[in-house]
């Protein structure tokens, strides 16, 4: 499975770059999780920018849902292209605000 979810990854990046629809602004596919039956994929995306331009890109996303999944079909040739879903991923913002927090927290002194 890991192997699907990896090819399935690697198409999507690719063919996320070459998606004109303006909604859609620095898209990174982070990961894939396909279901042991190849019907469904959850593809995590990271978007640069404001929560409206994070909603605007998953709408674009999901607008383009069925060029991607011709693309899919066309490259890795499997018995059942999955249907795609869309998740908003926030990894990184989060990590960004622990890193924050720890930082900020003063340290008890030496003394």
């Amino acid at each position: 499975m890991r192997r699907v979810d990896e090819a399935v990854r690697e198409v999507l990046s690719a063919s996320t770059v070459d998606l004109k629809d303006p909604r859609i602004g620095f898209v990174t596919v982070t990961d894939v999780k396909t279901s042991p039956d190849l019907r469904h994929a959850r593809v995590y995306v990271s978007v640069l920018g404001t929560p409206e331009q994070h909603e605007a890109s998953l709408k674009g996303l999901q607008s383009a849902h069925g060029y991607l999944q011709a693309r899919l079909a066309r490259e890795l040739r499997m018995k059942h292209t999955p249907a795609l879903t869309f998740i908003l991923d926030d990894t990184a913002e989060r990590a960004s605000r622990v890193e924050r927090l720890v930082s900020e927290t003063p340290r008890p002194s030496d003394a």
